[in-house]
């Protein structure tokens, strides 16, 4: 059974930073896509980032420049740097995986994925 665990969420102030971590466990299969959406309330859930096994990476247009999604491959931990946050990055964050890779990476759609995360709060103050 796979699971998925994040960790790193908290309250900040606009401009700061953060690190998520998604720490997986009971994964077998060699291949697998992993990503971060996030979901603010009374808004649906939206991507953030995906990355590959590979590495290949794909960053919502909102995030291009300040978010870095990246993988430790060995300790299968999933990161995502923050920079410049800003007040509407405040949402749910939650890590999640599917044991497929494609190329290119397909588009940012929580229907893609299979095993999630209990997710992590982000709350940016302006």
């Amino acid at each position: 059974q796979v699971q998925l665990v994040e960790s790193g969420g908290g309250s900040v102030q606009a401009g700061g930073s953060l690190r998520l971590s998604c720490a997986a466990s009971g994964y077998t299969s060699s291949s697998y896509t992993m990503g971060w959406f996030r979901q603010a309330p009374g808004k649906e859930r939206e991507g953030v980032a995906s990355i590959d096994r590979y590495g290949t990476t794909n960053n919502a247009a909102s995030v291009k420049g300040r978010f870095t999604i990246s993988h430790d491959n060995a300790k299968k931990i999933l990161y995502l740097q923050m920079d410049s946050l800003k007040p509407e990055d405040t949402a749910m964050y939650y890590c999640a995986a599917v044991a497929k890779t494609w190329y290119p990476l397909p588009p940012l759609d929580s229907n893609t994925f299979t095993y999630w995360g209990q997710g992590t709060q982000v709350t940016v103050s302006s």
